[in-house]
């Protein structure tokens, strides 16, 4: 923790460092990603399983939720039809595949925005109908976004031994 960092500063730190921030855990979200093509995107280990591309909307829908719960907004507004899982058949190749990295890159930045102007005072309270402090869904979002970095780590290698 930088010297003088009040909590709201911290917490934005630490989900920068799960997404896009060099951190001493290795690989990031966003790094995870980094020059993968729609192709290897949308490997699938197994029939039933996701595959990276799957991975990168599920974050995006969960940034969003989160950002959702914490600054309001209209239920069923992410761009995508769906809810948590989507199924992504190779739809517009490297096109669709950048603008799916895209919409990730949107709901962190509405996500990190809505984290800024959160009152502190809101910090250690929990929205109407929920148990869940706002505090613990920030920290929720920063390790969902490294749990699902570490998986897609493991997909690249698993797809690396597949091909060679």
């Amino acid at each position: 923790m930088k010297k003088g960092m009040n909590e709201l500063e911290l917490l934005l730190e630490i989900i920068d460092q799960a997404y896009e921030r060099q951190a001493w855990h290795g690989p990031n979200l966003k790094g995870s990603l980094r020059g993968l093509t729609a192709k290897q995107a949308s490997w699938r280990p197994a029939r039933g399983r996701h595959n990276i591309w799957e991975l990168v909307i599920h974050a995006a829908y969960w940034k969003y939720a989160v950002r959702r719960r914490l600054a309001g907004g209209k239920r069923g507004s992410f761009p995508l039809k769906g809810s948590n899982w989507f199924e992504n058949p190779m739809r517009n190749g490297e096109r669709a595949w950048k603008e799916d990295l895209a919409l990730l890159d949107e709901t962190h930045r509405g996500l990190r925005e809505a984290i800024a102007v959160l009152a502190p005072s809101r910090l250690h309270s929990s929205q109407p109908g929920s148990k869940v402090k706002n505090v613990t869904l920030i920290y929720g979002i920063a390790s969902h976004d490294l749990y699902h970095a570490g998986q897609i780590q493991l997909l690249k290698r698993l797809q690396g031994r597949r091909s060679s």
